[in-house]
């Protein structure tokens, strides 16, 4: 008997630690608890090294927002910043002061009006668009990846990589510890003999015991010569090309910019680096003035433990509010916080044509089934749902009326809004819109749409396991 009274005592004991730290997110305290209940002892003691440390997460927003403060004066003064509704060239957005207003205080970066975009859609495009960029730099490549693989495509970026370095040409290279854990040491090691500087972004080992397991690095940045820009969905590896059999065609979405916006997209991997390296990168030549050629606004919105807001998760909040004909979203992952799922179904149910894209074979089963545990409520509210048919979808897409999209790193879904480092631009320019729009509607004729009829007699076995997947949702 004494001994039940000891493991009551421990399980109440680590009941109350979960709920005492956790009491400000009810869903997260929830889906731990669950595991808990699932696995005792060895749920808390993963518990204690991968959930959100806020001692650690307040350590890490200090040490990413002082390199910002040393460079803002310099930034602001080389930058055409739009500091108020009426300077917007969209006409849609001029009577959206609040929504402007929200993206301008909540965000360390500003909204510029001096930038060039291009949409890039897929793989092809996007690799093609970025070796390019990498074989004209003359002063520095900054790349950094949540996955880099060592395959064909990795290897093409390796070689250019590696000469540009042997040129001359300063390269830093950084890979998320965790979702580039399989690049092999021979891989880094030509790096490095060839001056390529490389960098893992929190090694598992090392980030386990220092409990930052659970902070990721999700960003994919390419920066050439601090003139040009890359940012997107789109990680380096041959199954963004479509050469993965089990997942067949991949279709991405990712985007060139040059201008303004490319300073904050730097800024966004020196923060990365230090975290990285421990160097403090202050050479100004990082950031040279450039030759203005483009009219596009754009806002660089940078989420994570560096950052003192959710700021793409409110970003995408605040525009879903104001919604008037439409909310057009592709997402691989669909696992929307309370907020993002009520103004979803607020918004539909209010007449706004909304519309999601997730896809039909995902390369996760229980992230896949945590998506379609949300589906028939919205069904239910109007909301429309299409699964991707062709191939893996997993571009990021936002579209709301006529007023902004959005191209980035970030998921819809509650890792990518709360924690993980995650990369989001957010776009106001016409052309930049129609581009998006016509993709998606490409993208839906590739789709097959979800009929709330049919999915409510799913098998009951299936509904199990999505109410199962759904309890874990917020760690997803």
């Amino acid at each position: 008997m004494l001994w039940l009274l000891l493991v009551l005592i421990v399980f109440i004991f680590q009941t109350g630690t979960i709920l005492l730290f956790e009491f400000r997110k009810p869903s997260k305290a929830v889906a731990w608890l669950f595991i808990l209940f699932c696995f005792p002892l060895i749920g808390f003691v993963v518990y204690y090294f991968v959930a959100q440390d806020y001692k650690k997460r307040k350590m890490v927003r200090k040490g990413g927002s002082q390199l910002f403060r040393e460079f803002r004066e310099r930034l602001w003064s080389q930058s055409r910043v739009i500091e108020n509704v009426e300077q917007m060239h969209n006409p849609h957005f001029k009577q959206q002061e609040r929504l402007f207003n929200q993206l301008i205080r909540m965000s360390e970066n500003p909204l510029t009006g001096c930038n060039r975009t291009r949409v890039l859609t897929n793989g092809e495009e996007t690799f093609e668009a970025m070796l390019t960029a990498l074989e004209r730099a003359q002063h520095h490549i900054h790349v950094e990846f949540y996955i880099f693989r060592a395959d064909d495509i990795g290897t093409r970026f390796q070689e250019v990589m590696i000469r540009k370095a042997r040129e001359g040409v300063k390269v830093r290279f950084v890979v998320d510890g965790v979702g580039s854990y399989n690049l092999p040491y021979s891989f880094i090691r030509a790096c490095s003999e060839a001056g390529v500087e490389f960098h893992y972004f929190l090694p598992p080992f090392f980030a386990t015991l220092d409990r930052r397991i659970n902070y990721r690095n999700h960003r994919k940045i390419v920066v050439v010569d601090g003139l040009i820009g890359f940012v997107g969905g789109i990680n380096v590896g041959d199954d963004y090309l479509g050469q993965y059999p089990k997942v067949g065609f991949w279709r991405d979405t990712h985007l060139q910019i040059e201008g303004d916006s490319v300073y904050f997209l730097q800024n966004a991997f020196l923060s990365d680096w230090k975290l990285a390296s421990g160097e403090r990168l202050m050479d100004e030549n990082l950031f040279p003035p450039h030759t203005c050629e483009g009219d596009e606004e754009v806002q660089i919105l940078s989420s994570g433990p560096d950052q003192v807001w959710d700021t793409i998760q409110e970003m995408c909040f605040g525009a879903l509010a104001v919604a008037k004909k439409r909310i057009w979203i592709t997402t691989p992952y669909f696992i929307p916080d309370l907020g993002i799922y009520e103004a979803l179904k607020l918004a539909a149910v209010s007449g706004v044509d909304v519309r999601i894209i997730i896809p039909y074979k995902s390369d996760s089963k229980l992230v896949h089934l945590a998506s379609l545990s949300y589906v028939q409520e919205l069904l239910e509210a109007g909301v429309e749902f299409y699964q991707y048919r062709k191939g893996f979808i997993h571009a990021k897409i936002i579209i709301v009326d006529d007023l902004l999209g959005s191209v980035g790193t970030a998921n819809m879904d509650m890792r990518s809004f709360f924690y993980n480092f995650e990369l989001t631009a957010v776009l106001f320019a016409r052309s930049a819109l129609e581009h998006l729009s016509a993709d998606f509607e490409e993208d839906l004729s590739n789709s097959s749409h979800i009929d709330l009829k049919v999915f409510r007699r799913r098998p009951r076995l299936q509904k199990t396991a999505e109410i199962l997947a759904r309890m874990l949702s917020p760690l997803l």
